[in-house]
């Protein structure tokens, strides 16, 4: 009996069953490119993780060591509505949150007028704003518990997206670059968001595509159980009905090298595989790239469809070309994306609320800022570069 268990698994052609006439099918191979044009970058990728799972490769990797990192604004994520979600989160927050607005600090109100100003007007945004943004978000949501904070993402998420139809915040996932995680995880790898923005906006966000919450790493603020105060966690113990609260403490900004470190001390591994698409992930990609034991790759998005999204063609053929001499892949949204957002997602122009001549009253009326992209795109870079 065994033995003939065996002849019949041995070929998917053979009968299993009584009748002669029945026979076992093949399933169909998984497609997991379905909205990929056949260009490079997917030829690239696709090439690279079959040479390194295949055990008889001399370039074959373990499935512990299989480590693939990934930015998240701007990789997968779409940034350009018009700016970082973190962004607008905290302008949103300081400026417009009728729960919060009237008691918002002066400096985080003046780091979401600054983002507001870069986005409406696109004046140039202030030198070293990522770190003046990450200790106004600090404090703007100090207090929360971890329940509320994330309970607040989710619901400003569900907002449609600036500058589209058919789409919110929460929504705008690159449709692609989701069959690359797919790809990645049948092929036995561990991936890991690697972003600048807040480690539990971007768990919020990536939630909804089954990415864990462990494996996610971004800025980090201090949290303390509820009745803690300032006293060290080392000299208090925690109540069984206590829940965690963000302070406004603000421990790391997540960018560029801090990157880099993070994975270190979080993951404990170097990554083969890295995604990004900001000079802001260069060294996330070079620490991949340096990786003495295994083969490696490294792959920048460029966003270089302004006909489907909001994009700059001009800056985007020079961050092309600087990064294929950086020996980084390019993944073109015009050219290797079948589908950025999925179907019935609509590029328009950036639309705001403008003042009335009544002080501090808002009429939400339509202001278009077609020209928005167009024109600060250079100062926009600069804020790109972080993330």
């Amino acid at each position: 009996m065994f033995a003939a268990i065996l002849v019949c698994g041995a070929s998917v052609l053979t009968s299993c069953g009584k009748d002669d006439n029945d026979t076992v099918v093949q399933p169909a191979a998984k497609e997991y490119f379905t909205l990929w044009n056949q260009y490079d970058a997917l030829t690239a990728l696709k090439n690279y993780v079959k040479d390194v799972t295949n055990p008889d490769s001399k370039n074959f990797i373990p499935a512990e060591d299989r480590i693939a990192t990934f930015d998240m604004d701007g990789t997968f994520v779409g940034e350009l509505y018009p700016t970082y979600f973190e962004y607008n989160l905290l302008e949103y927050r300081a400026l417009d949150d009728p729960t919060y607005k009237d008691q918002a600090p002066a400096d985080v109100k003046e780091a979401a007028q600054d983002i507001r100003d870069f986005v409406r007007n696109g004046t140039k945004l202030p030198a070293n704003f990522d770190m003046k943004h990450a200790y106004a978000a600090a404090k703007a949501y100090s207090g929360m518990t971890l329940k509320e904070f994330d309970d607040y993402v989710k619901a400003y998420a569900e907002q449609p997206a600036n500058g589209f139809t058919g789409m919110t915040y929460g929504q705008s996932h690159y449709k692609p670059m989701l069959q690359v995680f797919d790809y990645l995880k049948d092929n036995g790898f561990t991936y890991y968001v690697v972003s600048g923005s807040d480690r539990f906006i971007c768990r919020a966000l990536v939630e909804s595509i089954g990415i864990p919450a462990n494996r996610v790493i971004g800025m980090d603020v201090k949290l303390r159980s509820r009745s803690q105060g300032f006293t060290e966690g080392v000299n208090y113990t925690m109540g069984k009905e206590e829940d965690l609260v963000r302070t406004d403490e603000l421990i790391i900004k997540n960018l560029k090298t801090n990157k880099v470190l993070q994975i270190s001390q979080e993951i404990g591994k170097v990554p083969v595989l890295s995604f990004g698409n900001s000079s802001g992930d260069c060294a996330m990609h070079n620490y991949t790239l340096g990786n003495q034991q295994y083969k490696t790759a490294a792959f920048m998005l460029v966003a270089d469809d302004d006909v489907r999204d909001h994009a700059n063609l001009e800056e985007a053929a020079k961050r092309a070309a600087t990064w294929r001499e950086a020996g980084y892949y390019i993944i073109s949204m015009k050219n290797d994306f079948k589908t950025i957002y999925g179907d019935g997602v609509v590029k328009t122009d950036f639309t705001f609320p403008v003042l009335s001549n009544k002080l501090n009253d808002y009429k939400y009326e339509e202001k278009c800022c077609h020209s928005h992209m167009q024109t600060t795109d250079t100062q926009h870079d600069k804020c790109d570069t972080y993330f």
